[in-house]
């Protein structure tokens, strides 16, 4: 199996890219995020994740481990391919699936093509309890500096729920879900002391100060 690619550039396409090893080419599938950080003619490396097929073989590359690994996790949920992967990881980065996930946001999902309303809520509950972790001899200078964290601690059953509490009525408020779990978790992260309707309320001030 091929892991990881190291060549040259050769042709940069909507989907995908030719690398240039020795001079043979490898034709190898990616996000745009990581498309984006490739130059034509350049020297690149790229972490491979080999699909073998009865009919194909595939290669996936990633510019960095935690994108490779959400790509292992995302396949892992039904219904999500090689290729809706690729599009999920074009619209959001690894910390921003991450986030969509804690924060159970169906909608930033929905930005990936190919990811309707139904594909979206299971990919929120199947993740949920999912924690993306990397070897620490695949950490980059790259990977750090995207300041993905190695390992995302679980919250106990009570957190949970208090962040719940706090995130629904915010959403009730009419805040998106995305930044009102960004609000809530933010607060009681140094506030756990405190009731349902003082965090509530702490959130709000934060919300303000944001606006002025």
């Amino acid at each position: 199996m091929i892991a990881k690619l190291r060549g040259i550039v050769d042709s940069i396409y909507e989907d995908s890219v030719i690398i240039d090893v020795n001079g043979v080419g490898y034709l190898v599938s990616a996000s745009s995020r990581t498309l984006s950080k490739l130059v034509r003619g350049a020297d690149c490396a790229l972490l491979i994740e080999t699909v073998v097929r009865e009919d194909s073989i595939s290669l996936y590359g990633f510019f960095d481990a935690f994108e490779k690994e959400w790509f292992n996790t995302l396949t892992k949920v039904q219904g999500v391919g090689a290729k809706v992967c690729l599009s999920i990881l074009s619209a959001l980065s690894p910390s921003q699936i991450a986030q969509a996930v804690a924060a159970q946001d169906k909608a930033s999902f929905s930005r990936a093509s190919g990811v309707g309303p139904k594909l979206a809520a299971r990919l929120v509950t199947e993740l949920k309890d999912k924690i993306v972790t990397v070897p620490t001899g695949d950490v980059s200078l790259a990977d750090l500096s995207n300041d993905e964290p190695l390992n995302q601690p679980l919250a106990t059953p009570k957190e949970d729920n208090v962040l719940e509490d706090v995130i629904s009525a915010l959403v009730n408020l009419g805040y998106q879900r995305l930044e009102a779990y960004k609000a809530a978790s933010k607060i009681y992260a140094s506030n756990k002391d405190k009731s349902v309707s003082e965090l509530i309320r702490s959130a709000l001030k934060e919300f303000a100060v944001k606006d002025l």
